[in-house]
């Protein structure tokens, strides 16, 4: 093929793709090997991204090699690495260099896993880790589920089902149940699914920023005296502003008798249920309606896998079950592996291979003693911090996660409130190490969500380290340049 027909088939010869490929190996061998040794945070603001990569659409191609010399330099240069061990903030992104290849496969066989006849070998793959992961969260038989891009579609998708099964379709008066500390995708997919705000009724949570049943019971008790339908709660698996986790088998009692539709949000946590402390934290999961989950978080997946797990399979497809007249003859005897009757997408991605892989080359015992770390992790920060003498812990480690704030030598809660929320500025500008701030009661604390295994002793002390010097500082400039308001 001459290089001008190679260029409208939009195609490449042999020895380019080789050249292409292991280029591109290279690039990801070098950055899996060499992260922990670059900075967690590159600090460029939107005025210098324009300068760097804002560019008149291209009429002409550009050699390769130049177009990945840019996206190195400055596409990934320039972004955060929420994979790198000393990366705390919101929820790390710790994904494996196998999965990252089972991404590329995926992506370079380009198979359509929505229909059964059109990838046979890809729907089992995507079937059996479904049931797997129903194995490892104690569901029953009946149970499946399907993949997602991550917790905000599982969590979208399931609300979804618990509005047919529940309700079907009939939203009037319709209420669910969930604390204060959700995720806001919670509230942003009952929106999309054409709910009012009010008919998301969030609980003050408890001393442990738990979902409090008691709470629960008296909102649900005013809620049908008033004539409203109580419908679904929505707990959470691990929080991500403290990790907390709801208080599963208590909430799962209530609902069954009560006759309400149980879902958990456990987009990062659920996963901890393979380790001895999380199976204790998470009991009753086992006995949940359906399940979000963020393989791309504590199962260290590439982005994007989220999945989402029923307790029976046929739910999906009463909810999202449609055939168009072009894809009758798609019809299968096996509709339970036809994905496009499973969700929202019809077109969508091979996700599952990169999870399936996962468990095949490391295998659950080292994938458990991976997200084990993260607990001890945790403690160490929780240990370290302590040590330092000038911090308080406003949550312990749990899950992962432990929240902290600044506490100054004379006690002044405005200067510890002030260091504290602008610690994390000081942070980003530092780029070494990155711990993200929340909000909790009204006041500002430090977070750090230890979850990566590659995180060492030392990435812990170095980083607490810096924090600690990086206060002292803030204190002393705040002390002697007080705001004017």
């Amino acid at each position: 093929m001459s290089e001008s027909s190679s260029r409208q088939a939009l195609a490449f010869s042999r020895d380019e793709m080789r050249e292409i490929g292991y280029r591109v190996i290279d690039m990801l061998v070098d950055y899996h090997d060499g992260r922990a040794e670059k900075p967690v945070v590159e600090a460029l603001d939107l005025e210098m991204l324009e300068a760097i990569l804002r560019e008149p659409l291209p009429r002409a191609g550009m050699p390769w090699r130049e177009a990945l010399y840019q996206f190195e330099r400055q596409v990934v240069d320039s972004s955060n690495r929420v994979d790198h061990p000393r990366f705390f903030a919101y929820i790390p992104l710790a994904n494996n260099f196998i999965s990252v290849m089972a991404d590329t496969l995926a992506a370079g066989y380009n198979i359509f896993n929505a229909v059964w006849r059109q990838g046979p070998g890809a729907a089992q793959i995507e079937r059996l880790t479904v049931d797997w992961l129903r194995q490892i969260f104690g569901l029953p038989q009946s149970a499946g589920g399907t993949f997602v891009s991550g917790g905000s579609v599982a969590n979208l998708t399931a609300l979804a089902v618990a509005r047919e099964i529940q309700l079907q379709g009939d939203m009037g008066a319709a209420v669910a149940y969930c604390s204060d500390q959700i995720h806001f995708a919670v509230s942003r997919g009952m929106r999309l699914l054409g709910f009012a705000p009010a008919q998301l009724r969030k609980l003050a949570s408890d001393d442990r920023f738990r979902l409090s049943v008691a709470a629960l019971r008296r909102a649900i008790a005013e809620d049908r005296a008033a004539g409203k339908r109580p419908f679904c709660v929505i707990a959470s698996a691990g929080t991500t502003n403290t990790g907390a986790v709801d208080p599963l088998d208590e909430l799962a009692d209530f609902c069954a008798v009560e006759g309400l539709w149980l879902h958990v949000d456990g987009a990062y946590g659920a996963p901890a249920v393979l380790t001895e402390q999380g199976a204790r934290a998470l009991k009753g999961l086992e006995r949940v309606d359906s399940l979000a989950l963020d393989a791309h978080k504590w199962l260290f997946q590439p982005i994007e896998c989220g999945v989402l797990l029923l307790r029976d399979r046929r739910w999906l497809a009463r909810t999202f079950k449609e055939t168009p007249e072009y894809l009758k003859d798609m019809r299968s005897g096996g509709e339970e592996l036809n994905f496009m009757y499973q969700g929202i997408q019809l077109t969508r991605q091979f996700r599952a291979l990169k999870l399936w892989m996962s468990f095949k080359v490391f295998g659950l015992d080292a994938i458990s003693e991976a997200i084990a770390a993260g607990f001890e992790n945790a403690k160490l920060a929780e240990r370290l911090l302590r040590e330092e003498g000038c911090w308080e812990i406003v949550t312990p480690a749990q899950m992962a996660i432990l929240t902290f704030r600044y506490r100054p030598a004379n006690g002044d809660e405005a200067l510890a409130n002030r260091v504290t929320h602008d610690l994390v500025g000081r942070l980003l500008d530092d780029g070494f190490a990155f711990a993200s701030g929340t909000q909790l009661r009204s006041r500002p604390v430090m977070r750090m969500c230890c979850n990566n295994p590659r995180a060492t002793p030392e990435d812990l002390e170095r980083a607490i380290q810096l924090m600690t010097r990086l206060a002292a500082d803030l204190e002393t400039t705040v002390v002697e340049t007080p705001r004017s308001d």
